[in-house]
């Protein structure tokens, strides 16, 4: 597949004949509705011409809730390798708490893809944000720890799921030690009756580095402990913070880079937003939130507000700003152009594969370009 950056002028009947393909094939691949209006800088995907040669085996991994649109999960299924449910938490004591919303028909769907359903561990609390009162009282008990091991066995077993991914942010420094022995034991107990374990990383640059995202996250006792791992690089820009792209290329490498000083290539999935981000301007530091949007949405609103769409060259990501009643907004999001260069990483590092958060919005030109340039096990 080839991406064609949308000129002034242009339309979608003369890119059509430009590349030989159709107006129906270029609409489906990019999600453009009729009447197929396009905004200057728009990255579309040419679904003509053959896949990259030297394309070797990947795994894809998406997260979803399981109040997911069955469409939008059986559109994307054919594209994944696992499907991981988010999400399951548990009390002090190690007991599960299921989600809100019955998930077996999600487990169901993906097994009639022979996609493999994770089970997604979350320490989170009754006001829905991450808990590391709730970590620190299962990690530091025997009992408590024992207990929820087994319940994620019994639970495992009984759905068909394939496994645990852990994702516990926040961590306490003092818990550090604590929680990889934790996610060893998991994975030992796992692996023993046939399932696998994964561990979320918070996007560290460096072994010491400070904040209560990241003094609690051992790269390299985490990378020994669990089967694989998911660098969560994104959310550089995110709701509470400046305009600033998502996942800045130059940010992703060096999360990749220091990764790869502590755990093998081969264990490591890179984590990709499916998800973008409109500010209001100007920022105001404990007052501003921005929206979450998708990709195809963030398209749409540069069309409706007659604004191209301008590329970061440092960042590799697409962005735009637009005026609406009075008020300056900046966007940034992914496109093709952004998600082709975080896939060559892949190829660069030797990764594993991808973890995408989250699938709940179909972007099937990602997918489309993945699948072009990889062949998903």
């Amino acid at each position: 597949m080839q991406i064609y950056v949308v000129q002034p002028g242009d339309s979608i009947d003369r890119i059509a004949g430009l590349y030989g393909t159709t107006i129906a094939e270029l609409s489906y691949a990019n999600q453009i509705p009729y009447p197929y209006r396009l905004a200057v800088g728009q990255a579309l995907l040419i679904p003509v011409g053959q896949g990259d040669v030297d394309r070797r085996v990947v795994t894809a991994n998406g997260y979803a809730y399981p109040f997911i649109s069955p469409w939008v999960l059986e559109q994307t299924l054919p594209y994944l390798t696992n499907l991981l449910v988010f999400s399951y938490g548990f009390t002090t004591e190690g007991q599960l708490i299921p989600p809100n919303v019955a998930d077996q028909w999600m487990i169901e769907e993906a097994q009639g893809f022979a996609v493999s359903s994770i089970l997604v561990l979350t320490p989170l609390g009754a006001d829905g944000r991450f808990n590391n009162n709730l970590i620190h009282e299962v990690v530091t008990s025997e009992t408590a720890r024992e207990a929820l091991i087994s319940n994620l066995l019994l639970t495992v077993e009984e759905k068909g799921f394939g496994g645990v991914d852990v994702d516990f942010e926040y961590i306490l420094a003092e818990d550090r030690d604590l929680f990889t022995s934790f996610v060893a034991e998991l994975r030992q107990r796992m692996n023993e009756s046939g399932y696998m374990v994964s561990v979320a990383l918070a996007p560290k640059t460096s072994a010491d580095q400070p904040g209560l995202l990241y003094e609690g996250k051992d790269y390299g006792g985490l990378g020994a402990a669990a089967d694989e791992v998911l660098l969560m690089a994104y959310e550089w820009g995110y709701t509470y913070g400046p305009a600033m792209a998502v996942a800045p290329l130059n940010k992703v490498r060096q999360v990749i880079e220091y990764a790869l000083t502590e755990i093998p290539p081969e264990k490591i999935n890179l984590g990709i937003p499916n998800y973008g981000y409109d500010w209001i301007l100007p920022y105001v530091r404990g007052e501003s939130r921005a929206v979450t949007i998708g990709h195809v949405e963030a398209v749409q609103i540069a069309i409706e507000n007659d604004v191209p769409i301008q590329f970061d060259d440092t960042a590799q990501s697409p962005y735009f700003t637009y005026i609406r009643d009075g008020k300056e907004h900046e966007v940034w999001f992914e496109d093709v152009r952004s998600l082709q260069a975080k896939f060559n990483l892949l190829k660069e590092y030797d990764l594993k594969g991808i973890g995408v958060w989250q699938i709940m919005r179909l972007f099937r030109a990602m997918w489309l370009l993945y699948a072009d340039m990889f062949y998903v096990q």
